[in-house]
């Protein structure tokens, strides 16, 4: 990655951080008067107050926080990834009966644990009628990128908190494997789809295995962008992972100088 662009990387996680540090302060120290807000209701749950505030304290936010920072490094993601691709968040287009048809196919042979393969519909040509308006859908999308160097459009799912429902899994696949379609029958025949399944992190720890099986009864290896491989796909650089986290762990401060504030002001600890 040249140094402009690296710098670019870093300005944006940097802000975006910051940004969320922000937020998260203003948002519970806004609601320190207030019985209903969520860390006092806690402080009035006499079973958790026993626990001691530091517990109190956590208890209280840390599913809200876990949700609002998913939503977070989503956005700083699509963020970075203007820097190298064209980000949009639509795809209008059309799907024919027969491609509809030919996903249910696919998901049932899936669900009789045939081995998932990028062929099973990426080599799939059909007739495209001279009338398709009433196959016409519209679908809001948050990541499809397009890489005009390799003529390559690319959808993505990320599930930020590095997980994926195990039974949700058949009805990602169907979603991209629509979205697939849609795109294929409006690009030019020049042109590449590829769908991925991204987290932003590894549960199983960087390196290791990511070992979700049943997510990965219905994708396949190669439509997998787990943990650092999506943030590497993100800054198009075998090197984006680390530059991303080496200038996180600096911003990742604002939060904790955050966190420290909205304690003292609960606990005055």
């Amino acid at each position: 990655m040249n140094i402009d662009k690296k710098i670019a990387v870093q300005a944006i996680v940097d802000s975006t951080i910051c940004s969320f540090a922000e937020g998260l302060k203003s948002r519970y120290i806004d609601e320190v008067s207030d019985p209903k807000g969520v860390i006092n209701q806690k402080k009035n749950n006499c079973f958790i107050a026993e626990l001691g505030a530091e517990f109190m304290f956590y208890s209280a936010f840390v599913r809200s926080f876990d949700s609002s920072f998913g939503n977070i490094l989503e956005k700083m993601g699509n963020n970075i990834a203007k820097l190298f691709y064209t980000v949009n968040n639509e795809i209008e287009s059309f799907i024919l009966p027969e491609q509809i048809q030919h996903i249910s196919n696919i998901m049932a042979s899936y669900d009789h644990h045939t081995t998932p393969e990028i062929w099973h519909y990426d080599t799939q040509n059909f007739i495209i009628p001279r009338n398709t308006t009433s196959f016409h859908q519209t679908h809001q999308t948050d990541n499809y990128f397009y890489d005009a160097e390799n003529k390559t459009h690319f959808i993505i799912e990320l599930k930020a908190g590095g997980d994926l429902d195990n039974k949700k899994s058949k009805a990602e696949k169907i979603a991209m494997l629509t979205e697939y379609y849609l795109l294929k029958n409006k690009v030019p025949a020049d042109e590449r789809v590829k769908i991925y399944f991204a987290t932003a992190y590894n549960k199983f720890g960087e390196g290791n295995n990511w070992n979700q099986e049943r997510v990965k009864q219905f994708f396949a290896q190669e439509e997998l962008l787990i943990g650092k491989d999506y943030w590497n796909f993100v800054c198009k650089d075998e090197n984006g992972f680390d530059i991303i986290f080496e200038q996180y762990k600096e911003s990742a401060n604002y939060i904790k100088n955050s966190l420290a504030e909205i304690k003292r002001a609960y606990f005055e600890v």
